[in-house]
């Protein structure tokens, strides 16, 4: 790590604190997140980076002294995809010279928000739905 001066307050301060090599494989991963889930909100939680979808946790990204990792239970059906990096129920730990591919990352992003959408919903309120689709009321 960069600097260990002060706890990081934000993503900004917690990749700017990182070594170069870590700094760019997560800037890789929040672009990847961010792209399978436009909707998606950047916050700081647990003293790492996340995501929130539809207002729940949707997953961290953060860096140990070897390792990268995204945060948060992985769905099942990855065993494949992710043989090759180590992992434990909430955790896929890569390196920058090894990332997790830009797809299973893409699949495994829209996995848990399907999850967060069967747990709480999609968070659109009847209202919403039709604002969006171009329907008002007429009273």
């Amino acid at each position: 790590m960069r600097s260990l001066t002060k706890k990081p307050m934000n993503t900004e301060e917690y990749l700017d604190q990182l070594p170069e090599d870590q700094h760019e494989a997560l800037i890789k991963l929040r672009k990847q997140i961010l792209a399978a889930a436009p909707q998606a909100e950047e916050y700081f939680g647990y003293g790492l980076p996340g995501f929130k979808y539809n207002g729940h946790p949707l997953v961290y990204m953060g860096a140990a002294k070897h390792h990268c990792a995204l945060y948060g239970n992985i769905p099942k059906g990855f065993d494949e995809q992710l043989k090759d990096f180590k992992r434990s129920k909430g955790t896929v730990q890569f390196t920058p010279e090894k990332p997790i591919p830009a797809g299973v990352v893409k699949v495994i992003v829209k996995a848990k928000m399907k999850e967060v959408e069967e747990r709480w919903g999609t968070g659109i309120k009847k209202n919403d739905r039709r604002m969006k689709s171009g329907i008002t009321s007429k009273r």
